[in-house]
Formats: C-alpha cells, sequence, structure tokens
C-alpha cells in the first residue's frame, strides 16, 4: 500500500454491496452502516461479461517477460532502459509521461482504490459515511466502503484523468478490503463486484489495469484484469496463487522488501515472474531478478 509522503513499506456499471472481515484490534469503533444506501442491487460476479468490446479486441503492450520500474518517492530517475514503469497517478504529469511513452515505455499509474488518502487533491470529494476505520501503519488513509455508490463518480474522474494524462494502464491499489478490518461488514462478493467495475471502467477508456495482491480473489478476477502485482508474496509464500496469470499469458510483477534477492530471485525466475526488491519507501532503488 504505497503512499507518496509517507511510506512505510498495493465496464460495466456494476454497483457496490457489503463489507468485511477483521484484522487488527486497536481500531476506533465501526462507524454505523447505512444499508438502505450501501447495499446495491448487483449482478453476481458469475452474471458479468469480463471486459467490454473494446478490451476483449485489445492486445496487452505487456509480454510476460517485463523490465520494470516502480518509484513514488525520492529524486525521481527516468533514465532507466525498462519496459514499464509503475508511477504516481497524481504526483506524475502529463509531459513526463508522453516523454516515457515516447521512448517505448508502458506507463502504468498507480491511485488507492480502496482507500482514502487525506493528501490528494479530491481527498474532500470523499463522502464522510463512507470512510472507515483507519489503515494501520498509514498515516492519513483510511479504508473506504467500496458498496458506495458515491464512490463511483470519484473512481471514474480518477479513471479520466489517467486516459487524459496518456497513462497506458492503472494499478488502483487496497482492492482486498474485504480481508482486512475497514470498519464496514464488506464480504467476497461486494470486492468481486468493486473490482470487476473498477476493471471494466478503465477497459471501457482504453487502458489495461492490473490486479494489485487481492490474491484469494484471483480465480474469479483472472479474466478481467491485464496483469498482477505483488508485494512479498515469496515472503508471504503464497507467490503459487498468482500462476493462473502466467499460465493466461499475463505478466506477473513482484515486490519484495526484506528479502534478498538471493532469497527469491531464481524461483520469480522459474515462476516467469517479473520481480524486483525495492525499500519500502518505493524510491529509485531496484534490483531486479534477471
Amino acid at each position: 500500500m504505497p503512499k507518496i509522503l509517507n511510506p512505510i513499506l498495493t465496464r460495466l456499471n456494476l454497483a457496490f454491496l457489503a463489507v468485511l472481515s477483521a484484522c487488527g484490534s486497536n481500531h476506533p469503533s465501526a462507524p454505523e452502516v447505512d444499508t438502505e444506501t450501501a447495499t446495491q442491487i448487483a449482478p453476481s460476479p458469475t452474471d458479468a461479461t469480463p471486459q467490454s468490446d473494446y478490451a476483449q479486441n485489445l492486445e496487452s503492450s505487456l509480454p510476460l517477460k517485463t523490465t520494470w520500474q516502480i518509484q513514488y518517492s525520492g529524486k525521481m530517475d527516468y533514465s532507466l532502459d525498462v519496459d514499464m514503469f509503475n508511477l504516481d497517478l497524481f504526483e506524475t504529469d502529463a509531459k513526463t509521461i508522453l516523454a516515457l511513452k515516447e521512448r517505448g515505455i508502458f506507463v502504468m499509474c498507480y491511485f488507492s482504490a480502496g482507500s482514502h488518502e487525506d493528501w490528494r487533491p479530491d481527498a474532500q470529494e470523499f463522502p464522510a459515511e463512507a470512510l472507515g476505520k483507519p489503515m494501520q501503519g498509514w498515516e492519513g488513509e483510511t479504508w473506504l466502503d467500496i458498496r458506495s455508490p458515491s464512490l463511483r463518480p470519484i473512481m471514474e474522474s480518477r479513471l479520466d484523468l489517467a486516459r487524459a494524462k496518456g497513462c497506458d494502464g492503472v494499478d488502483p491499489d487496497n482492492v482486498n478490503g474485504y480481508e482486512n478490518d475497514t470498519g464496514f461488514p464488506l464480504v467476497y462478493d461486494d470486492q468481486i463486484a468493486f473490482n470487476i467495475y473498477l476493471a471494466n471502467q478503465a477497459h471501457e477508456r482504453g487502458l489495461l489495469i492490473g490486479l494489485k495482491n487481492d490474491l484469494e480473489q484471483i480465480p474469479d478476477l483472472l479474466p478481467f484484469f491485464d496483469w498482477a502485482l505483488n508485494e512479498e508474496c515469496f515472503a508471504h509464500k503464497e507467490c503459487r496463487l498468482l500462476l493462473p496469470f502466467v499460465e493466461a499469458g499475463k505478466p506477473v510483477f513482484i515486490i519484495e522488501y526484506d528479502l534478498t534477492p538471493g532469497e527469491f530471485c531464481l524461483q520469480a525466475l522459474t515462476m516467469k515472474f517479473n520481480a524486483l526488491q525495492k525499500n519500502y519507501e518505493l524510491d529509485a532503488f531496484r534490483f531486479p531478478c534477471g
């Protein structure tokens, strides 16, 4: 769950539904849920169409083997000769994105879809009733009620911004709220509906989209997403869950923070993952596997 200013270390008009399990214990009490406004009529995940017509005809410019860099903080270094850059949507200007694309570099733009970050320029647009518990370890960041229809225009505006700036794809973070103590009773299907909604909205705008973390939902979400990006799957011994992306010909990007390259690179290469060792700050430092 990277931040720019204070890092510590992730087409259909589907509606949003219900919210969550539990993970922490020292949070404020959960906000009261307005079930009348939060609960929406949404098709079940199995009824959803995998992608828009545009996306079905869109060939990903990211092959299984893709060299890449992800940087959100520190002095920005755009000089690397890589296939893809993952950059912050709000902090990166259109001129920078254009310059990278002119070099043949795919630009993936990051934003948080499942949390409210109080330093973002659109932070005031989020209604108070959609804000949940603080995210542990992330100052100024709170979970969102992903069932709330009030989030839709905000997310769509962010996707519009990504398209306007020239991003090739988007990297929405915190799309596994149902596994966390958000302050809302989110459930599995709420997250599926929200994530498919994001994927379809991105594809309708000609943007590719990656699935960030959210490993347990890969079997249901694989048809809707163009790549996977995961933090610390080797550290947590859960990388095998990402293999369906590789088997589908879709690239997998891995970040490890605490492990040394010798502890994960050989396995990453064997699994055909594009893995990096990075600092938690996600600054310019990178050690690529292979």
